[in-house]
């Protein structure tokens, strides 16, 4: 796709400070020290809202456009005159689930061609390839702990701090007392890449990935969300580096479908879904989205689902309703946010597809080396459904790991049965704002018997 055709997306995404941890074999260590405290935040204390600001637009789907899928009775010989009639240029096929990008004539619009390609009886669907965003809010606050993975109510950062309250947070070290996952799941981020040299992410990778931008086998980073989200999920853990991933020995397969400023469109994101799959994924993450219905991204979905392969989705930050692909809720489970006190988010995203929450208010996680210049730490925090749905997929991860044989369906059921319904005061039971509950990884986790 070349740059002409790719517009911008929205992407509302600010990292914050930065902080350093070190882990025992069981639990996270939590302070390293009020002078050592100090010098770090001396070094990491940053701004980045004028650098990544919200950047509003116009159109919502690709400009000259379209995706269309045949009936399954049409031959190959008859696709390619049917699309030479219609003067259209093949940009992509995706194989498959057998959808084909393609440039319309100039003096077409995309609601023409998406028209008329409709009425022909050859045609199963057409229609516009429309724009993704990714799932993450600007936030302004400095935290210095990862209180979502262990919440004693703590101050979180320095003195003048608000403190989290107990107990809000994923049960995370106490579920890792019964598995730390396995090095035979994979874990696609399916973003703007991953920094594949980071050194707390460099022994997770699992290969260089795919890029669907520049059309290579090389998923570097050059943007940063793809990066913080993967090391949320499965940064390296115990080394005395960074921060803790929550699937401590699942790897990590970069797929890119964004470019450098956050640009994507869906053709892009089923191209990378469906390469996924083919490439061993057992859990999805996308920590992004759309507005658009879309016949090609449910199917993508579905072909990812029916294969086995655990989809986690964002459900986006806009308080309004649940982004594709995470509305698509036979396919995949939808996140929504949760802070350090666990409370619900107003800016999340609510409606009947949301599954699950997790805490993703001021979230640290890793940013590529290059992030913040020269021989900087490379460490940030951010907020947004971005930075819950990796816990989320980590989660999976780790289930997937346990116990290999359970389907998709008891996979996403234990995940949502197992949450804790911190809002039951307000809304009792699944509601339309966090779904079943903030997850609960040591409920999800501790033994249970199902039968093969």
């Amino acid at each position: 796709m070349t740059k002409a055709n790719r517009r911008r997306i929205v992407f509302l995404f600010l990292l914050l400070s930065l902080l350093p941890f070190s882990f025992s074999e069981q639990r996270l260590r939590l302070d390293r020290g009020k002078k050592q405290e100090a010098t770090i935040l001396k070094r990491q204390i940053r701004d980045v809202s004028e650098n990544w600001i919200r950047r509003e637009r116009d159109e919502r789907y690709a400009p000259g456009q379209v995706l269309v899928k045949f009936k399954p009775s049409l031959r190959a010989q008859l696709i390619d005159a049917t699309l030479a009639a219609y003067e259209t240029e093949l940009i992509r096929r995706i194989h498959d689930i057998e959808v084909y990008q393609v440039q319309i004539p100039s003096y077409t619009s995309v609601e023409e061609m998406v028209f008329a390609l409709n009425q022909n009886p050859d045609v199963e669907y057409a229609e516009p390839n429309y724009a993704t965003r990714l799932a993450v809010t600007p936030n302004d606050s400095l935290f210095n702990y990862q209180y979502y993975l262990y919440n004693s109510g703590q101050e979180i950062g320095p003195s003048g701090s608000p403190r989290g309250k107990a107990q809000a947070d994923i049960k995370a070290t106490a579920a890792w007392e019964e598995t730390k996952g396995s090095p035979d799941v994979l874990i696609a981020v399916i973003d703007t890449g991953v920094d594949l040299l980071h050194p707390d992410l460099k022994n997770k990778i699992h290969s260089a990935g795919r890029d669907f931008i520049n059309n290579d086998f090389d998923a570097t980073d050059d943007h940063g969300h793809g990066t913080i989200v993967a090391s949320v999920a499965a940064a390296e853990t115990n080394n005395k580096e960074g921060i803790a991933g929550v699937a401590w020995n699942s790897k990590i397969l970069p797929v890119k479908v964004m470019d450098q400023k956050g640009e994507g469109y869906y053709s892009e994101l089923i191209s990378g879904i469906m390469w996924a799959v083919a490439n061993g994924a057992s859990v999805i993450n996308l920590s992004l989205g759309g507005d658009e219905v879309s016949d090609s991204l449910r199917n993508a979905l579905k072909y990812a689902y029916d294969k086995g392969v655990i989809i986690v989705a964002a459900a986006g930050n806009d308080a309004s309703s649940v982004l594709y692909p995470a509305a698509y809720d036979s396919y995949c489970l939808a996140v929504a946010a949760t802070d350090y006190k666990d409370e619900r988010k107003d800016w999340s995203n609510f409606g009947t597809q949301v599954d699950v929450a997790a805490p993703g208010e001021r979230v640290v996680g890793a940013v590529p080396t290059w992030f913040w210049g020269p021989d900087s730490f490379p460490y940030a925090f951010g907020t947004g459904t971005s930075l819950a749905t990796p816990q989320v997929a980590g989660l999976a991860a780790l289930l997937k790991g346990l116990k290999p044989w359970l389907s998709v369906d008891q996979v996403m059921d234990v995940i949502r049965y197992s949450a804790d319904d911190v809002n039951s005061s307000k809304n009792p039971g699944k509601d339309n704002y966090i779904g079943f509950g903030r997850i609960n990884m040591e409920k999800a986790l501790v033994p249970i018997k199902i039968k093969k």
